[in-house]
């Protein structure tokens, strides 16, 4: 089957093609490093981690860039709240986000490139805007000028920017009487007194929000790349915002040959937010769940689809990746085969990557192969489609490493715990139910489940 690709200007899933034969350029727009990393983050460079994955088994070379926004307003705020550097609050968030990316398995970029090391490149961008009658020196900075290219309106959302602008989330900069137009967007700010600032023919300032992803995208891979992905809700003003700077720059067009936008994360059927009181970071979550496990949660929902973490989902993922985890490691030391019918489940996962790398689908195959039970086959299989594929199985050691320590910590209790179930069995078989429910109390407190067959009681750590 041929990779297809839903693009968000075309608003269609087209077969997948690249510039180059053979290899992809992938730019995803980075994190602004004001806070430690939150769900939302994690929906999106999880997503874009598998179309990492997926391409490169496909047989890609993919050349993948993902940026930091390391200087903003939000930034500047809370380092003048905490007497700080500006540097130093985006360094430690960008240390938070690594940590938390490399837990769920996130394979690195090839590059992040920051704002502050693309500063000769953003201003050379907007002095080509300007030259090219595209943008004009304000009072207070630098501004992209909307109506010189007004057929580019709504390139990914379908609408106005008029109709649009009420929506963008408090990102459209209206810095004051410097604009000709409300809808026009700053690309050069002047410096507040005391706020870092970069010398340019302006005037010593920073840039603004949209062309710093504009800059970095020419600068890696020239004037035309495969794919750009970023959150929905950076559909407008932000990409549109590119499409404007970067086409207008070059002359060239399109830019992106496939927009990608990832959904929003909602907690309890309610959007993600700090106001409503629903706003988890990455670390708080890990609190409750692992890493792996939260990946997996995160990745039962196809990319583009809303994702609505409740307890009873997270739970359920939580079911699940211990049940793969398990046959995993059983299937590590199995000698015979499992019976499983892997060639079609081979198939059918590879055609739910490349039906716009629906991951629910392929974890369905997953779920399936899971279920079949252990084998030596099973690990394999599990290892390229669970594991290199979907980033959702630890290492082989670490797995190794835990059954040792799961059969180390069952030898020391495996005496205790058959006594008790033997006294549990002879208490039933005198109808003498409050000290079998009593025995299993005891039981659980030790961690020990127990699991009741027709061959009589299974146990093991919990």
């Amino acid at each position: 089957m041929t990779l297809r690709v839903y693009d968000t200007r075309s608003r269609d899933k087209r077969a997948f093609s690249t510039l180059e034969n053979g290899r992809v350029r992938m730019y995803v727009c980075g994190i602004t490093p004001y806070t430690p990393s939150h769900l939302g983050h994690a929906r999106c460079y999880l997503a874009f981690d598998v179309v990492h994955r997926w391409l490169e088994a496909s047989g890609y070379d993919v050349d993948y860039v993902q940026n930091f926004t390391d200087i903003d307003d939000k930034i500047l705020d809370i380092s003048e709240a905490e007497g700080v550097d500006f540097s130093e609050v985006a360094n430690r968030n960008i240390a938070d986000y690594y940590e938390a990316m490399d837990a769920m398995n996130v394979l690195r970029a090839d590059s992040y490139p920051r704002v502050t090391e693309t500063i000769p490149e953003i201003i050379d961008m907007v002095s080509t805007l300007i030259d090219k009658g595209h943008a004009y020196i304000g009072d207070d900075g630098v501004y992209f000028e909307i109506d010189t290219a007004p057929e580019k309106y709504g390139q990914l959302t379908g609408q106005t920017l008029e109709m649009v602008r009420a929506g963008a989330g408090g990102r459209v900069e209206d810095t004051g009487s410097g604009k000709r137009d409300h809808r026009d967007f700053a690309l050069w700010k002047l410096a507040k007194p005391a706020e870092p600032s970069w010398d340019s023919p302006w005037g010593a300032g920073r840039p603004g929000w949209h062309i710093e992803c504009s800059a970095m995208s020419l600068k890696h891979f020239g004037e035309q790349f495969d794919v750009h992905g970023g959150g929905h809700d950076l559909r407008f003003p932000h990409h549109e915002a590119e499409i404007f700077q970067s086409e207008c720059c070059t002359g060239r067009e399109p830019v992106v040959g496939y927009w990608m936008h990832n959904g929003f994360v909602n907690v309890d059927g309610e959007k993600m937010s700090k106001s409503l009181g629903n706003f988890w970071t990455v670390s708080d979550a890990f609190e409750l769940h692992h890493p792996l496990a939260l990946r997996y949660a995160l990745l039962s929902v196809p990319y583009r689809n809303p994702i609505d973490l409740t307890p009873e989902f997270l739970a359920d993922a939580d079911s699940h990746y211990e049940r793969l985890v398990s046959v995993y490691g059983a299937s590590l030391g199995a000698d015979g085969e499992s019976g499983a019918d892997l060639a079609g489940a081979s198939e059918c996962f590879a055609a739910a990557m490349d039906d716009d790398f629906n991951t629910r689908a392929a974890i369905i195959e997953v779920q399936g192969v899971v279920a079949s039970g252990a084998g030596a086959d099973v690990a394999a299989w599990l290892e390229s489609h669970a594991g290199d594929a979907l980033g959702l199985l630890p290492s082989r050691d670490e797995v190794m490493s835990s059954l040792a320590e799961a059969d180390s910590a069952k030898s020391e209790v495996a005496g205790k715990v058959e006594s008790l179930l033997a006294e549990r069995e002879a208490a039933r078989e005198g109808s003498d139910w409050a000290r079998a429910d009593q025995i299993r109390d005891e039981l659980a407190a030790m961690g020990v489940v127990v699991e009741d067959g027709p061959d009589g009681p299974v146990w093991h750590l919990g």
